[in-house]
């Protein structure tokens, strides 16, 4: 992280809250990513909210990126994806392939992702949003104890 920046940090954050919020109290649901695309393929009954939550998803990070290119990661540069160590010797496809795959299978098992535990269970009280985020942070620190990567 090259610089703090606390404003935009909590527009952000207020923004994934109002959003969670809106979600929460007009749909009834939990605004976590891994549920509403996992629930895609195949169609659940309630696919048109998914795919307009996605869109929207999808459409104002688009439009911020595109609008404020200030405020990004990267400053006015774009960001760049994380590379793997040089001394493992994997390339960036098959590093991403193996993340992804080793993202989707442990939502799949922890019944979420970061933001459907981490922004909506803790917000509920939830003891095993709680659980997850804990383990979350734990393997997130071991990852980047063991990789270097920042």
């Amino acid at each position: 992280m090259d610089s703090f920046t606390p404003l935009t940090a909590t527009l952000g954050g207020l923004l994934i809250g109002l959003a969670s919020a809106v979600l929460w109290l007009g749909n009834g649901r939990i605004a976590g990513i891994s549920g509403i695309f996992g629930q895609l393929l195949p169609p659940a009954q309630t696919v048109v909210w998914r795919v307009v939550f996605l869109v929207a998803l999808v459409g104002a990070t688009a439009l911020s990126a595109w609008g404020f290119p200030q405020i990004g990661v990267g400053g006015s540069e774009p960001a760049l994806l994380a590379t793997p160590p040089a001394a493992w010797g994997v390339p960036a496809p098959i590093w991403l392939i193996v993340a992804g795959l080793l993202t989707g299978f442990g939502t799949k098992i922890g019944n979420g992702c970061t933001s459907g535990h981490g922004v909506c269970g803790l917000a509920r009280l939830s003891m095993r949003s709680l659980v997850a985020v804990l383990v979350f942070f734990a393997v997130a620190i071991l990852t980047v104890t063991i990789t270097g990567i920042v």
